[in-house]
């Protein structure tokens, strides 16, 4: 049974989550990314390299995961066509905006073509509304599920574990065709990068099963607690071995090729369970303050990066370190970036 409780701590899952979104793209500009941002600094934070890395390993999965919960809770209440003519409006609408926008960009800021169309860090809302789509046409042509069918308990270790290492394979595999950073965009403007399909793919898949087994609420605080401890160890492994480590333990391509996707597996696993059991259980509750982020979450999301280029522009001039400026920037850009969202977020219906 399914309860209609408020989940608010979803909610603040999702914010702390944006709020590392934000982080990320400010440490864009002063760490070893290895990917193009817009402004770059000359100098590097080294320290910054394993904060990319364990993020991109799970944050966005996690998204995926709780936009699969909710996908599963919309077309119930809604239907596949209502839901379907929905995502399109709130995913697909501001998706094109965007694109649409930055051909001036690319043509007369970044000198680049105008095709294919880039959708930028909202290639998120991209695959959010195939898997979205794909789920809510399954549910219109299959048969309904039989309500009284008994729910399967939560998984335990052994299952997650042999989970986490399939989902290491699968994404090994992937990679000797396409490695971690590699972007194509099918159809010129659905921007993908298959390295990371199998994981978030997969962790949606996992949201919708874990609404109609009610997971989330019933999954034992213990465990839970147990995979955060999992998730937060292996970060921190991989800071030591990152900044330390490699120095005298340095692997080859093949061995990176097999340590790091089920190091990133089972990261992953461990942060998305464990984060989501900790949030349910000592943060469920929103004062108004909680409330206003929550609802300004989405269009944080959308708009967070020009408010972050802005605040970057304005720290070239200053002769601070790196991470000094990687700290400062993120300290003005987390609340203009709320500010900014609650302000315009009814008037663009987000």
């Amino acid at each position: 049974m399914k309860t209609t409780t408020h989940l608010y701590f979803l909610d603040n899952l999702r914010v702390t989550l944006i709020v590392l979104v934000i982080a990320h793209h400010v440490g864009q500009a002063y760490g070893p990314t290895g990917g193009y941002w817009p402004i770059m600094e000359a100098t590097r934070a080294s320290v910054l390299g394993p904060f990319f890395t364990v993020n991109c390993s799970f944050f966005m999965s996690l998204f995926f995961m709780i936009a699969g919960y909710f996908t599963v809770m919309s077309v119930d209440k809604y239907g596949s066509k209502v839901f379907i003519k929905e995502r399109f409006k709130r995913l697909g609408i501001p998706a094109l905006t965007w694109m649409l926008m930055m051909v001036p960009l690319q043509l007369f800021v970044f000198s680049a073509p105008a095709w294919p169309l880039e959708a930028a860090h909202l290639w998120f809302l991209e695959h959010l509304l195939i898997f979205s789509v794909v789920y809510a046409l399954w549910r219109m042509y299959s048969k309904p599920a039989s309500e009284s069918k008994p729910q399967a308990n939560p998984p335990g270790y052994g299952r997650i574990i042999v989970f986490a290492f399939l989902l290491a394979i699968v994404s090994a595999l992937v990679r000797i065709w396409f490695p971690i950073d590699r972007w194509v965009y099918l159809l010129g403007f659905i921007k993908v990068a298959f390295a990371d399909v199998p994981r978030d793919l997969s962790f949606f898949i996992i949201g919708l099963v874990a609404y109609r087994q009610n997971w989330i609420l019933r999954f034992p605080k213990k465990d839970g607690l147990v995979w955060l401890a999992v998730g937060v160890t292996l970060a921190v492994a991989w800071y030591f071995y990152a900044l330390i480590g490699k120095n005298y333990l340095p692997l080859t391509d093949i061995q990176m090729g097999i340590v790091y996707p089920i190091w990133e597996s089972l990261l992953c696993c461990g942060m998305c369970i464990g984060l989501t059991v900790l949030f349910r259980e000592y943060f469920n509750s929103q004062g108004n303050l909680g409330s206003i982020l929550a609802r300004s979450q989405y269009a944080a999301y959308i708009y967070h990066v020009p408010v972050v280029l802005m605040f970057q522009y304005l720290a070239l001039g200053f002769d601070w370190t790196p991470f000094v400026k990687f700290a400062l920037v993120t300290i003005l850009s987390v609340p203009t970036t709320f500010l900014l969202s609650n302000w315009i977020r009814k008037p663009l219906g987000l």
